[in-house]
């Protein structure tokens, strides 16, 4: 019988494995079909920004209550996968606690994982309550799945602590009445602060049968539930746990108030504003390609960290609470605009997939079935999202592709922006004045 556990979880352990090493290769296959874009310049810096902002959560306690539990949360979840680890190895050796010999280190680092993962147990009730009772604008704004997935990820974390405090006051239980299996011949392994004083009191007199068929259910139970967890994580918001730093990593570097211009475009201005340039000269070779398409209209226009920076986006809605169109209520949202283009970039993948790995056209793309030419208008360029963003998400700059393309594919910019560049064209100047009248302010 315990053999039979045993191919059972191995079985149930590379079944998971292989469906998320699946999904995996789909997220980056989705990814890559953005354009090229190099990011390995400064990778000390890189590697600096990962550390502070990915790793240490710099950018999450600007919002002191939310930042902290998602730090009590995030190091809690850290820690308690090396008792996972554990799990791991006793479910395909058919061992029980098998780093009990650590000894005293051992029963410290189980009272350290059973504590963080009460205090787990305690913030992710409290974010439930920040979404669905306080009425946090950024929050009720949600509709749909995203409502749901959110919701979904916190009852996940509440039922896998449970049955982890369930499978421990269980197993203490049966260590102590000395169960084949379970008891050490040098005492208790583990030491278990929250679960013998959460859950023991209800099962201290349970018949030994009974304690093994609870704990065998909370114990494949709760490591079912991870493995579950894990692939449901690509069809998740949460999929940041895995993204966020390498989408730190690569994050522009670039001062934010720089727009990436078109290189192309740039030698053309340089060219006509050069009194000493001949116009009817040969062009210069350059090694450098003029570009299919200004701008972007769909996915595969923009490049693949904006692409990365989409799977990336976990829905918090910072950026949207900070946005100065949002908050004077413009259409704009950048979540909105992070959301909208991970929903479309799935759908080409989708399409991609039901077409033996070639894209059919479906007559849809990002702009205008998913973001308007209002959303992208509204627009101050303030960077108020860029720098909200705990993981260095920029909305903006898909934002600013997608004009680019508006304007220099389908002259589409709205009649103030076109009156604007025409008084910049004839009168050097935005303002509809003559060169010669600019100055008779200073006779007034």
């Amino acid at each position: 019988m315990e053999y039979i556990q045993n191919i059972i979880f191995v079985l149930l352990f590379a079944t998971a494995i292989i469906f998320f090493s699946k999904n995996v290769k789909k997220l980056i296959r989705n990814i890559k079909l953005g354009l090229d874009v190099d990011r390995t310049d400064h990778k000390d810096v890189r590697l600096s920004n990962m550390i502070r902002i990915a790793l240490g959560q710099s950018k999450m306690v600007v919002r002191p209550i939310a930042g902290v539990l998602h730090i009590v949360v995030y190091i809690g979840f850290l820690l308690v996968n090396i008792e996972v680890l554990e799990i791991i190895i006793d479910g395909i050796l058919g061992t029980h606690r098998i780093f009990y010999p650590l000894g005293g280190l051992y029963n410290a680092l189980i009272a350290i994982f059973e504590i963080l993962a009460f205090l787990v147990l305690v913030s992710v009730i409290i974010f439930w309550v920040r979404r669905n009772v306080m009425n946090i604008k950024r929050f009720i704004t949600l509709k749909g799945w995203s409502k749901q997935d959110g919701n979904n990820i916190l009852y996940f974390e509440i039922v896998l602590m449970l049955l982890l405090f369930f499978m421990n006051a269980t197993d203490y239980q049966l260590q102590v009445l000395g169960a084949d299996h379970y008891a050490k011949a040098d005492g208790i392994a583990g030491n278990f602060p929250i679960s013998s004083w959460f859950i023991h009191p209800l099962v201290e007199n349970l018949s030994q049968g009974t304690l093994l068929v609870l704990e065998r259910v909370a114990w494949w139970s709760h490591i079912t539930g991870i493995l579950i967890f894990l692939n449901y994580l690509y069809y998740s918001k949460h999929l940041h746990i895995l993204l966020a730093f390498p989408n730190v990593y690569y994050q522009d570097l670039n001062p934010k108030g720089q727009l990436d211009n078109l290189e192309a475009v740039t030698k053309e201005v340089k060219m006509m504003m050069d009194p000493e340039a001949d116009p009817y000269a040969a062009p210069i070779e350059d090694t450098e390609e003029e570009p299919v398409k200004f701008g972007a209209s769909d996915v595969q226009d923009l490049n693949w960290v904006q692409l990365l920076n989409s799977y990336t986006c976990t829905e918090c809605g910072r950026c949207t609470s900070s946005c100065p169109a949002n908050l004077t209520g413009k259409k704009l949202s950048p979540r909105k605009i992070m959301m909208d283009t991970r929903d479309r970039l799935e759908e080409v993948g989708n399409n991609i997939d039901a077409n033996n790995g070639t894209f059919q056209d479906d007559g849809k793309q990002l702009l205008g079935d998913y973001i308007t030419k209002e959303e992208l208008w509204a627009c101050t360029t303030c960077n108020a999202c860029v720098e909200e963003c705990p993981v260095g998400i920029s909305p903006l700059s898909i934002i600013m592709d997608m004009r680019r393309y508006l304007v220099m594919e389908e002259s589409a910019a709205p009649t103030e922006l076109n009156s604007m560049m025409s008084n910049i064209e004839n009168n050097g100047a935005p303002w509809p004045y003559n060169q010669m009248d600019r100055l008779n302010w200073v006779n007034e």
